[in-house]
């Protein structure tokens, strides 16, 4: 008889919504009226529904729904009475605000506060760091303004592009923007608000004088790099010692002209650096409203910036979002939300196991026993002990040739 002691009364699925639990997010429901005047499917429900979409991988309603009914019986331990129609649920994407599932997943993100790798950036620097870059996922149709060049037909896929800040010590979104994958990234700047003595790191893409004008007005820092075509006046340059790193070329201080909002000429004092980089055999050219900092750690934030492009990396390898069950933007904007509430929840079992099994192979494993009745700790425990006795050093065998 097997005596395994890795099976729980609950099926993976719902030890996994079991780190959001329906009385802690009701009171999301209300405060967002979600469920005003809605007979069929409540929040809830509807959430479940797309929680279960997400983590299975299903590319359409009717494998949604079909899915979820294979669960007949099980049901209960998710806290749903019956699976919606698929009309139901098509109805509730595209009626249903995706604001309540972004309440959701700003709720989640401040109970399960994730955890970074060691870094090289000052303490001080990485409890204020926050990371801004935007990724786009294409549509199959041009729902939102489309962006690239004509296919042969002269029609264009449409596209929806995220926006996202992340907290540098949590590598999670703080602040989330969709918006039309054809809109400038500079649009995004607009929302962003944080308090003296923060650090913003971002690329050239989002460089915008005037708000950088802002930024420096009211105490936060930001580094990115320097535009191509920067017209710039060198007003200072410091004098590089022999114990700063051979990769600084140059640091100086330099007045860039710009026109404010009313198209006035006015100039702004920034620091430049130019970096050289050994791997990529490349100069870095950084422009920053910071003076004190050291030069190297100037380039070290901005090369942390890098993490946010595995961020996106990350959500896209493991929940693909090719596929979209809905064809209007509030459908999309809630399964992306989904897709970060997963990655937000996961991220936390992997992290809280201390798991040694590569995340993707986590979420593979997770996603093909949905329905078992496995313990989830206890499966990660299993991989962390044979892990650890594939790793043990064999004893030296005697060689019967050497001389």
């Amino acid at each position: 008889m097997n005596k395994s002691t890795s099976y729980l009364g609950q099926h993976i699925l719902s030890q996994i919504l079991s780190l959001c639990p329906k009385n802690e997010l009701a009171f999301i429901f209300i405060k967002t009226k979600s469920d005003y005047k809605v007979k069929r499917l409540k929040s809830w429900e509807h959430f479940v529904t797309m929680m279960f979409s997400v983590l299975s991988g299903c590319t359409s309603l009717r494998e949604t729904c079909m899915g979820l009914e294979a669960y007949e019986g099980k049901l209960n331990h998710i806290n749903i009475k019956k699976v919606p129609p698929r009309s139901t649920l098509s109805d509730a994407n595209k009626r249903r605000p995706s604001l309540v599932f972004q309440e959701i997943f700003n709720h989640l993100n401040s109970k399960y506060k994730g955890s970074i790798s060691d870094s090289t950036l000052p303490k001080s620097v990485l409890e204020n760091l926050f990371l801004v870059d935007s990724t786009v996922f294409s549509l199959f149709k041009a729902i939102l303004k489309t962006t690239g060049r004509h296919s042969s037909n002269g029609k264009k896929k449409g596209g929806i592009k995220k926006n996202t800040m992340l907290k540098g010590t949590t590598l999670m979104p703080v602040l989330v923007q969709f918006n039309a994958a054809a809109d400038n990234d500079q649009q995004f700047l607009q929302f962003i608000l944080l308090p003296k003595g923060s650090f913003l790191t971002f690329d050239k893409g989002y460089n915008n004088y005037v708000k950088f004008a802002a930024f420096t007005a009211s105490g936060v820092y930001f580094i990115t790099r320097q535009k191509g075509n920067a017209k710039y006046i060198s007003v200072s340059e410091r004098i590089l010692t022999d114990e700063m790193p051979a990769a600084i070329l140059k640091d100086e201080t330099i007045a860039q002209k710009y026109k404010d909002a009313e198209g006035k000429i006015q100039i702004l004092q920034l620091r430049r650096i130019a970096w050289w980089d050994a791997e990529g055999k490349r100069v870095y050219e950084f422009i920053t409203n910071n003076f004190e900092l050291e030069a190297q750690v100037i380039a070290d934030i901005y090369r942390y910036r890098w993490r946010i492009e595995l961020f996106f990396k990350k959500l896209k390898q493991n929940f693909p979002l090719y596929y979209f069950l809905g064809d209007n933007q509030n459908a999309i904007e809630i399964q992306i939300w989904c897709s970060l509430i997963a990655l937000l929840l996961l991220s936390h079992i992997h992290y809280q196991n201390k798991s040694k099994m590569a995340f993707s192979n986590m979420v593979s494993i997770l996603r093909m026993h949905l329905p078992s009745y496995i313990s989830i700790k206890e499966l990660l425990a299993l991989h962390n002990k044979k892990r650890e006795r594939n790793q043990k050093v064999e004893p030296e065998t005697c060689d019967l040739f050497a001389q």
